[in-house]
């Protein structure tokens, strides 16, 4: 607003003449959703502050113990387990519910030894050239390289894919929305509730991933997006003595 002038000059005429412009060429045609879900009432208890609290903190100090592992033990899980763990990352929040992925439980040593050979070819590549020397500066206090045998000792692979759009009845691509996002949440679900059960994981990203989507022959409208080796720890596991960010350095109060 200039000096000198009045709240009055810039006020906005309560009614507007509109101007009736047709250009049907432009506008998309919207067709409402014949069906919309049902709703039903959500009523969670709502917990005395105090316990709201004790909760929050408690959940923390137990996530502040999760870390990754590349010591696996070869001892089995119950199959049941990863069941629960999938469906508890199924419940993450999606872009118009859309659930944009599939998780593949990879259990079978032949396949196992497959997917380790090809991640490795990959990896090989990686840091024998496509990685920059920064990359490889920052990930040399950590001990990684390309050989990763984890991918056969662990009980299971949870190969995370996500899917781009899918096919309705008549063959026509539907899109899917926030396909990263949601896809990123739900691994965090999957995350948190293998570390709630007392296994341990490790998010492995070969890349190019182009090779799971042949050895586990999955269709078209699916990318790989993770690569997780799930079981127990081996005893005396070790692990790098990294310490997290302060809250204050990833926490910001307006």
């Amino acid at each position: 607003m200039a000096i000198g002038s009045s709240a009055r000059d810039f006020e906005v005429p309560q009614r507007l003449e509109r101007t009736k412009v047709s250009v049907p060429h432009i506008l998309p045609t919207f067709t409402p959703m014949a069906e919309p879900y049902p709703t039903t009432t959500y009523a969670p208890n709502r917990l005395p502050e105090q316990e709201v609290i004790d909760r929050a903190k408690n959940f923390y100090h137990q996530m502040d113990q999760r870390r990754t592992v590349r010591d696996f033990s070869p001892d089995p899980v119950p199959f049941e387990v990863i069941e629960a763990i999938v469906r508890t990352a199924s419940t993450a929040p999606s872009g118009a519910h859309k659930q944009p992925w599939t998780f593949c439980v990879v259990g079978n040593a032949d396949l196992k030894e497959q997917i380790r050979e090809a991640a490795e070819k990959e990896e090989y590549e990686s840091y024998h050239g496509r990685m920059s020397a920064e990359w490889l500066e920052d990930l040399a206090p950590i001990g990684t390289d390309w050989n990763k045998p984890f991918l056969e000792v662990a009980p299971y692979l949870i190969v995370v894919f996500k899917r781009a759009y899918e096919l309705d009845a008549a063959g026509s691509k539907r899109k899917n929305y926030y396909v990263e996002e949601s896809v990123g949440v739900a691994c965090g679900f999957l995350l948190a509730a293998l570390h709630n059960a007392g296994l341990v994981a490790l998010t492995h990203t070969p890349s190019p991933m182009n090779f799971l989507s042949t050895l586990l022959g999955r269709p078209a409208n699916e990318r790989p997006f993770l690569l997780i080796p799930v079981g127990l720890p081996l005893p005396q596991c070790q692990v790098p003595a990294l310490d997290r960010k302060a809250l204050e350095q990833v926490l910001v109060r307006y």
